[in-house]
C-alpha cells in the first residue's frame, strides 16, 4: 500500500465514522469535532513517521533533513487550518476593494454581523442589493428620505411601472419631479433583510441610479461612516 492509499484509507474511513454517528455526536466515546481532529492528524503522523524510517536508510543527517520538511509542512497545514477564517475576510475585503458596492459580512467580537461597503472610485457608497429577488446597483444617500427606484430598475424587479400613479413630489439633482409610492416585498444587503419596504418609483429619464435610503437605512441597528468604508448593522 502506497502513502496516498494509506492516507485516502484513514481520512475515507474516518469520515464515515462521522457520517454514521453523527445524530449521537461521539465515536468511539469521542466528541465528534475531537475525533475529526484526530483523523486529519493521522495521515500526518503516519506519513511523517514513513519519512523518517525512510531517510533513516541515508543517515543522520538526512533523518535531520526529513524531520524539518515534515515539521515546515505541518506547521503551514495547522497554519492554514487556524487562519482559514482570517484569509477568508482578506479575499473579501480585497475584493470588495476592487469591487465597489461588494457586501463584505464581519463578526464582531460580540457574534453581531456587520456588512462593510467600500467607497467607490465616484467618492460614494454604493451596494449591489437585493430587491425582490433581483439585484439591483444602490447609491446609499442618508438625504433621500425614501429608498427609490429607477424606472429600469422598478420594471426589473417586477413592478408595472405602467400602472403606477406619480403623485409624490420629490426634489432630485433634476429639480422637481414626481414619483410613485411602492411597496417592495423585500431588500437585502448581505445578511440584512427587511420586508414590505416603502420606496418611490422615478418617472422615466429622472433618476439615473436608484438609491437606497432612509426608509431601509433607518431600520438599522447602526450605521457608521468611516473615510473610506460604511458599516451597516442588523438590529
Amino acid at each position: 500500500m502506497n502513502r496516498l492509499t494509506f492516507v485516502f484509507l484513514v481520512l475515507g474511513v474516518g469520515l464515515a465514522l462521522l457520517i454514521i454517528n453523527h445524530d449521537s455526536g461521539q465515536t468511539f466515546g469521542i466528541n465528534n469535532e475531537q475525533f475529526g481532529e484526530a483523523v486529519y492528524l493521522l495521515p500526518i503522523a503516519g506519513l511523517l513517521s514513513v519519512g523518517i524510517l525512510a531517510g533513516n536508510r541515508g543517515g543522520f543527517s538526512t533523518v535531520l533533513r526529513q524531520l524539518a520538511i515534515w515539521l515546515v509542512i505541518i506547521l503551514g497545514l495547522v497554519s492554514a487550518y487556524l487562519y482559514r477564517y482570517d484569509a477568508q475576510r482578506f479575499g473579501e475585503r480585497l475584493l470588495a476593494g476592487l469591487m465597489p458596492g461588494r457586501a463584505v459580512v464581519v463578526t464582531t467580537q460580540d457574534g453581531a454581523q456587520e456588512v462593510i461597503l467600500n467607497k467607490s472610485m465616484s467618492g460614494h457608497f454604493e451596494t449591489d442589493a437585493q430587491v425582490n429577488g433581483a439585484a439591483v446597483h444602490m447609491l446609499v444617500d442618508t438625504g433621500a428620505s425614501s429608498v427609490v427606484l429607477s424606472r429600469s430598475d422598478a420594471e426589473a424587479v417586477g413592478i408595472n411601472v405602467d400602472n403606477l400613479a406619480y403623485t409624490v413630489t420629490v426634489m432630485t439633482a433634476n429639480g422637481r419631479t414626481s414619483a410613485a409610492p411602492v411597496r417592495l416585498s423585500e431588500i437585502a444587503i448581505g445578511p440584512i433583510v427587511r420586508r414590505n419596504v416603502p420606496a418611490l418609483v422615478a418617472q422615466d429619464g429622472q433618476l439615473d441610479q436608484s438609491l437606497l435610503g432612509m426608509t431601509f437605512l433607518s431600520t438599522l441597528g447602526s450605521l457608521q461612516m468611516q473615510t473610506d468604508e460604511l458599516r451597516l448593522r442588523d438590529r
